[in-house]
């Protein structure tokens, strides 16, 4: 038998002098067909797969049903790249006035290069009481304001990391760690797609650029490749290779789908479990409903003139995020679940990551930002879609409230601002607190995954329940740390 020899055992028996032995040098043979047995029928081999329904030719985007009852059915994040300033738009700080220009003293060496962090400075942006709530906003987002009611600011996010690559990782993915699924992934393997004509799951990212660590902020890591998101181009095509060959009509291209359909489903049945393969099965469909309705939805040339205006679409500085603003409204009525908008990318000389020049860069950057998003919030509002529509703002970690010179800030992961609104949200107010200079969340401290265990709890999802068998272990979002949802956003 193989790994037995005469040679190396002049036995009797070729493995073993007894019938004990002879099972121990079988023990990876016939004892672990009652194993197999076993776990078989515990659905482990299921799990490893992924989940049941990804083990066949069954769609994974099959709508599903929440754990409980959703105060959120679908999600707009708008994520700020490079690290916008807590202390100059969301989170105001008058002892930096009174502190202006004298050097901190305090324990933290806060920042990317963990060196001199120079002397306090105030903001150059005054700060006022909006609303019912009297939250308080920057001058710098006058448009915003005005839905002072509809916003909860957090004033106390904190991650673990202040590099922009693994800071952005965090805040999608949970982890600083390429490999792992996104927000948007997670969301979508739990519920599913309401879309039969267009992803479940839309990214657009900036004109300049996309963000550090690119497309792995929305992998789907780990999981089917059904879940990842689509990177959508506001502009033109939507998405690269998506329109139909010169000279092929919709009849030709029905037949080959058909045919390489069935290729591919002869494919799978041998080789059940291949999760990327049924993706792949249903993404050829997906692709070719989508060359009519992706197309229709990112023309915005025929809107109204007030339309227009309100999004700001004939303003040079306004037109490109609102542009991608009133593509994801149009998303949303078709039924994409997540979508998330990025602002800034490319160099990081063209995001919010203001080492030099912090002041005159958050005014250009939030007034290319302001108008689109208030004109989406009120969008929402007319069309029906704002209660159950989730929206998230904030970047990958805040700034210091000390100047590098050159009127520049460093990085702040210690404490930071995130706003939520929407579906499910107490609007009007600031839950947790940095210290008064804005160095470090001290009061109801609200980590990263305690975030997205809210989001998760917002759109039907237990955070603990949502899980996906990986490596040997049910992985989730939050990781194995016990993490609460942050109920104080909660309306």
């Amino acid at each position: 038998m193989t790994g037995c020899s005469t040679e190396t055992r002049p036995h009797r028996f070729d493995c073993g002098r007894t019938r004990r032995e002879f099972l121990w040098e079988l023990g990876g043979g016939f004892t672990g067909l009652a194993l197999i047995d076993l776990l078989s029928r515990d659905g482990f081999f299921s799990q490893c797969a992924g989940a049941s329904e990804s083990t066949g030719s069954v769609n994974p985007l099959t709508p599903k049903t929440p754990h409980f009852a959703a105060r959120a059915k679908r999600v707009i994040y708008f994520f700020m790249a490079g690290g916008p300033s807590h202390v100059d738009t969301f989170d105001p700080k008058p002892a930096l006035t009174k502190f202006d220009g004298t050097s901190y003293r305090g324990p933290l060496k806060v920042g990317s290069n963990c060196g001199n962090i120079g002397k306090l400075m105030q903001s150059q942006f005054s700060f006022r009481k909006h609303g019912q709530g009297g939250l308080e906003i920057s001058s710098i987002y006058p448009h915003l304001a005005r839905h002072a009611d509809d916003l909860c600011v957090i004033r106390s996010m904190h991650t673990d990391t202040a590099a922009h690559g693994a800071g952005h990782l965090q805040m999608n993915t949970g982890s600083p760690v390429v490999g792992r699924p996104c927000l948007g992934s997670w969301v979508t393997y739990g519920l599913g797609s309401e879309s039969e004509d267009l992803p479940s799951f839309v990214v657009m990212t900036d004109q300049r650029g996309g963000p550090p660590a690119s497309a792995s902020n929305w992998s789907a890591g780990y999981m089917p490749a059904a879940y990842q998101g689509t990177l959508f181009r506001s502009k033109g095509t939507p998405l690269l290779n998506l329109a139909t060959p010169k000279g092929t009509s919709e009849r030709t291209q029905r037949h080959v789908l058909d045919l390489l359909g069935r290729f591919n489903q002869q494919h799978l049945d041998s080789r059940p479990g291949e999760s990327e393969l049924v993706g792949r099965i249903h993404s050829y469909e997906l692709a070719y409903r989508m060359q009519t309705a992706a197309a229709e939805v990112v023309d915005v040339q025929s809107v109204g003139a007030r339309t227009r205006s309100d999004y700001g679409l004939d303003n040079n500085r306004t037109a490109e995020f609102g542009r991608r603003c009133l593509i994801a409204s149009r998303l949303l009525e078709r039924g994409v679940r997540f979508i998330q908008l990025y602002h800034g990318g490319g160099s990081m000389t063209t995001t919010w990551d203001t080492h030099r020049d912090n002041f005159g860069r958050h005014k250009r950057y939030a007034g290319e930002t302001d108008q689109p998003i208030a004109a989406l919030i009120q969008d929402l509002k007319n069309s029906g879609l704002w209660e159950d529509t989730l929206l998230i703002w904030g970047g990958e970690f805040g700034r210091t409230p000390t100047s590098e010179g050159g009127g520049g800030r460093d990085h702040n992961h210690y404490g930071f601002s995130t706003w939520l609104a929407g579906g499910g949200i107490r609007g009007g107010r600031a839950v947790g607190a940095t210290d008064e200079l804005g160095f470090e969340a001290v009061e109801r401290p609200c980590h990263v995954s305690e975030l997205h265990a809210t989001i998760l709890h917002l759109m039907g999802l237990d955070h603990e329940l949502l899980t996906y068998f990986y490596g040997g272990a049910d992985q989730r979002l939050t990781g194995v740390q016990p993490r609460e949802v942050i109920h104080e956003v909660l309306a």
